[in-house]
């Protein structure tokens, strides 16, 4: 049978669509305020949900134990338990199904010599990100059942940034097998495409950031950060060091945010102004043209969200866009590669 055959690119494929669907539930989850509904961990267990009046009251029990609800949601009720429940559940039940979805045809093609020497050690190192991605989501929510009735934002985005990896990694080898002639192309090209890849990263490490901190509730502005608020945060920042205040700060890491939304602009902008020099591959045209177009929409979301603090549905459309713009810069990047 044919190694790396047709089969295996589809496997490939839904995993992506499984990690959008999972980082798209977690939007939510997020934005909920659902995350630490759920305070146990029981990987197999788990997967089923309180199925009666007991089991429901047995958890919400445990939830009144833990700080969020001490400190913020005291005044809950049990149908509002269960509404901040299910989108911790379904972001869970997901994660476990992605597990499946890679593990059990990952075993199929093997023992079925399906998948080439390479192909078989990216797929270990799939395995690997995807378990790391399921740990870094059980310590994220451990951070907010201690004192804060809130996740570390430094673990979200931990937690966040690996499942764009994870997604562009496992898109990255479906491309491998589909296009295996590659060729050299423009290496200056592709390192300007390499530098827009890794600023982008950074952007959505900071995106992480803002929504950990919920930054994204002040300055509500755009192009300039409401003043009153901003003069407000610059009080705390001239007492603390000036590096955390764009780590840890509000108003520090909605500035870095905006500042890297400016220049993730410009990088794709002048890839596009570098690419129309050069003889370029159909693919390579359309990933360049979809780079440029999903940027503009991007850019406009992120705004929109901002000037409009950030309605769920609004805040889960700009995660969403960040994930159509990785996906074509590793895209891109991929047609650029030698």
């Amino acid at each position: 049978m044919k190694k790396d055959n047709k089969k295996v690119v589809y496997w490939l494929l839904a995993g992506c669509l499984l990690i959008f669907i999972m980082v798209v539930v977690g939007g939510i989850t997020r934005l909920t305020h659902s995350g630490l509904s759920i305070s146990n961990y029981k990987l197999i267990s788990g997967t089923i949900p309180p199925m009666n009046d007991v089991e429901w009251n047995e958890a919400f029990d445990l939830y009144k134990q833990y700080p969020e609800y001490q400190k913020l949601n005291n005044q809950f009720t049990l149908q509002d338990f269960k509404d901040i429940y299910f989108w911790e559940w379904l972001h869970r039940v997901i994660g476990r199904f992605i597990g499946l979805v890679f593990f059990l045809p990952f075993l199929y093609f093997l023992i079925t010599k399906q998948l080439s020497k390479t192909t078989i050690k990216k797929s270990i190192i799939l395995l690997c990100l995807g378990g790391f991605q399921g740990f870094l989501g059980w310590y994220m929510v451990k951070s907010g059942l201690v004192d804060r009735p809130d996740v570390s934002h430094y673990r979200l985005a931990a937690h966040l940034t690996t499942a764009f990896i994870t997604f562009a990694y496992t898109f990255w080898v479906a491309l491998d097998i589909m296009f295996p002639n590659k060729k050299e192309m423009n290496k200056s090209l592709r390192s300007i495409i390499r530098i827009g890849m890794v600023v982008l990263l950074l952007q959505i490490v900071y995106g992480a950031f803002v929504a950990g901190l919920d930054a994204g509730f002040i300055h509500n502005h755009w192009p300039m950060m409401s003043e009153g608020k901003f003069m407000h945060e610059t009080v705390h920042m001239e007492q603390t060091p000036l590096h955390k205040n764009f780590i840890e700060g509000r108003s520090g890491v909605q500035f870095v945010h905006r500042t890297l939304a400016y220049l993730v602009v410009l990088c794709i902008g002048f890839i596009w102004y570098k690419a129309k020099k050069h003889p370029l591959s159909s693919f390579q045209q359309k990933g360049i043209n979809s780079l440029l177009a999903l940027v503009g929409l991007q850019f406009l979301l992120g705004v929109l969200t901002l000037i409009l603090a950030v309605p769920v549905w609004l805040g889960v459309a700009h995660q969403i866009g960040a994930f159509f713009l990785l996906s074509a810069m590793t895209f891109t990047l991929h047609r650029f590669s030698k």
